[in-house]
C-alpha cells in the first residue's frame, strides 16, 4: 500500500514546505559562515564569489562578466560594476581578449589570488561540518520533488 495515497493535500503541502524550508535553512547556514570569513578579510560575499568564479570555474570557460554573471545569477550589468569594484581594489583586471576584440576577459591578480587563497580552506572546512545536515536536507526535498513527478 501506497502511504502517500493516504495523505491529505494540507499534510502534503506541510511535509514539502518542511522539506524546503530545512534545505534553505542548511544552504544559509554554510553562506552565514561563509560570509562572516569573507567579510572578516575585507571582501563582501559576492566578491568572494566572484573571485572563486574566476578561480574555479574561469580556468575551463572564457573569463566574460557574461559568464561571471550566470555563475553568480545576477544582470549582467550588476556583474559589471562588481568587477569594477574588485579592479578598483586591485583584485582582478580586465584584459581585451586576443582571440575576440568584443569581449573584456577578467582575471585575478596576484593580490586577488593571495586575497582568495586563506578563505577556501575555512570555507570548505565549513561545509564539510554542515555537510550531512545539508545532505540530509537536500535528499529530502529530493525525495519530495520524486514524489509530485511520479504522482
Amino acid at each position: 500500500m501506497n502511504p502517500a495515497a493516504n495523505t491529505t493535500l494540507d499534510d502534503v503541502l506541510l511535509a514539502d514546505c518542511q522539506a524546503l524550508a530545512a534545505f534553505r535553512y542548511q544552504l544559509r547556514r554554510f553562506l552565514a559562515v561563509s560570509g562572516d570569513l569573507t567579510r572578516r578579510a575585507g571582501l563582501a560575499p559576492q566578491q568572494h564569489q566572484l573571485m572563486l568564479a574566476l578561480r574555479g570555474v574561469c580556468a575551463s570557460q572564457t573569463p566574460t562578466v557574461r559568464l561571471i554573471a550566470e555563475w553568480l545569477q545576477i544582470r549582467q550589468h550588476s556583474a559589471g560594476e562588481l568587477v569594477d569594484r574588485l579592479v578598483a581594489k586591485g583584485l582582478v583586471v580586465r584584459t581585451g581578449d586576443p582571440a575576440d576584440r568584443r569581449h573584456v576577459l577578467i582575471a585575478l591578480t596576484p593580490e586577488g589570488q593571495d586575497r582568495l587563497a586563506p578563505l577556501v580552506r575555512p570555507a570548505l572546512q565549513a561545509l564539510a561540518d554542515s555537510g550531512p545536515d545539508l545532505m540530509q536536507a537536500l535528499s529530502d526535498v529530493i525525495a519530495h520533488a520524486t514524489r509530485h513527478a511520479s504522482g
